[in-house]
């Protein structure tokens, strides 16, 4: 071993620069080759290593941090840090004291890298704050970062939510609601609708027609409905209707089963905002035909009824079990849900749309895991390179955030066990010099970014606390 094989081990690692990540490069002091050399003979000490950072213009460890990042594989870390590249169990036996050879060294290094854009987005930041704490420190700061998988499992099932078959779920949308109006004893806009339209029928000459050819008619008083009177007539749209009498008995039906889905609904609302401090999961997705209410009752069944997640008993809200009074109280209702749920799962559909790309949005800058289900490969790689709300900035820590993405819902499943259990697993990556990538081993999904661009870093990191900073004195706060 040379300072060039040194070097080429060590090149994930080295981002040039001042801090940690310029403590190994082509510049480096040659005394720290020279000691690193030989430690597959000698292994270096706590005391060493510090000299060894030292001399690399580096500030020192404390006793705590050099065992807990080289000699531990402790348990309450919020991933597996065992799993990570070139472990090995002899490192941190009950005796091990010192770091051994140089995969060991390397081992350190990158868990400290991956914590380092985890938690603060930054390796420099990262190394100065964590650098000089003590065992406890070190353990709380990174306990307060697991989901209390114990507490989850323990906590039993929550009440149970108010059962609607899936082919009723499309009526608790927003426009069945204003098609069918909220009393039962009155006439909705569909139903008068309707009704203006069979009179103009009838005065033209009437005879049979269907409920599509009315609607198509729809009176201008109700503007451009249209589309909403056809979305909510959709399993009578191709009934035939000879009289007043028997278009009444088309609806009548449809009209009941809808007021019976919707007081479930509400109820299901109310029992979402019971459990609200204690959710889970939010899904986040938009539904605009009956079709689309079936097949997210469907993917929600499929990744909740995972066997992995069984013990878990996962509280999430599934937009097809819940409606609003009114679609203000709906934004209400579902920001709550986002801002209280520990993971976000985004289920993309043929079309796009604003409420869910917000939610989505406003997960990950609360910092919150988030979980794309695209249903093509190709939406995947949009949503994974392109899309730009597949990264954005926590707004409390100022981390860059990247969401997870699939076209399977058993990685759904897979990665919501794995979030819970606290099982992610990470693959560090270096794209260009100093420019770092934090990917998540299932879905190869960009979770974190450390840009390489010295300006950018200093200026966010220097700029985007500072200003925090100066808001909290401003309003006189700590």
């Amino acid at each position: 071993m040379d300072a060039d094989h040194i070097l080429r081990e060590m090149q994930l690692f080295s981002l040039g620069g001042e801090g940690i990540g310029g403590w190994i490069t082509p510049s480096t002091d040659s005394r720290i080759f020279e000691r690193l050399v030989r430690l597959d003979q000698e292994p270096l000490s706590k005391v060493q290593l510090n000299q060894l950072l030292v001399l690399g213009k580096e500030s020192p460890v404390s006793d705590d941090f050099f065992k807990y990042y080289w000699l531990e594989d402790p348990l309450e870390h919020p991933y597996p840090v065992g799993l990570l590249p070139g472990f090995s169990k002899r490192w941190v036996q009950r005796d091990s004291t010192t770091i051994v050879s140089l995969d060991h060294l390397k081992w350190g290094l990158y868990r400290l890298f991956v914590d380092s854009l985890l938690y603060f987005g930054n390796v420099r930041t990262a190394y100065r704050q964590l650098r000089p704490l003590t065992k406890t420190e070190l353990v709380n700061f990174f306990e307060g970062r697991r989901f209390d998988t114990s507490r989850i499992k323990e906590r039993g099932p929550a009440l149970p939510l108010s059962p609607i078959p899936k082919d009723d779920r499309y009526l608790i949308s927003e426009m069945a609601c204003k098609s069918y109006g909220d009393d039962p004893g009155a006439h909705g806009d569909l139903k008068r609708s309707l009704a203006a339209a069979f009179g103009s029928h009838q005065k033209s000459g009437g005879g049979r027609t269907t409920v599509r050819r009315l609607l198509q008619t729809t009176p201008p008083t109700y503007g451009d409905r249209q589309g909403e009177f056809m979305f909510s007539a959709t399993e009578v749209l191709e009934e035939e209707v000879t009289s007043s009498e028997d278009l009444d008995a088309k609806l009548v039906p449809v009209v009941a089963r809808f007021f019976k889905a919707r007081d479930a609904a509400l109820e299901n609302t109310r029992y979402y905002l019971s459990m609200a401090d204690d959710l889970d999961i939010y899904v986040a997705t938009s539904m605009r035909g009956r079709d689309d209410f079936r097949a997210m009752a469907d993917t929600c069944e499929t990744i909740f009824a995972d066997p992995r997640l069984k013990d878990l008993q996962l509280r999430y809200f599934d937009p097809t079990l819940s409606a609003a009074a009114g679609h203000e109280d709906k934004g209400i209702i579902e920001c709550l849900m986002v801002k209280c749920a520990k993971v976000l799962v985004y289920c993309a559909g043929d079309r796009e749309s604003y409420g869910k790309d917000a939610e989505a949005a406003m997960a990950l800058s609360l910092g919150k895991p988030v979980i794309f289900y695209c249903d093509q490969s190709q939406r995947s790689r949009f949503y994974r390179d392109v899309h730009p709300l597949s990264r954005l900035v926590e707004f409390e820590s100022g981390v860059v955030v990247g969401a997870m993405v699939t076209d399977s819902l058993g990685q759904v499943s897979e990665l919501l066990y794995r979030l819970f259990e606290n099982k992610m697993q990470y693959v560090l990556e270096q794209t260009k010099p100093g420019h770092l990538r934090l990917k998540e081993e299932v879905t190869d999904s960009v979770v974190r970014v450390q840009t390489a661009d010295d300006m950018l870093s200093a200026a966010f990191f220097n700029l985007y606390h500072n200003r925090d900073a100066a808001v909290r004195i401003k309003r006189g706060s700590n």
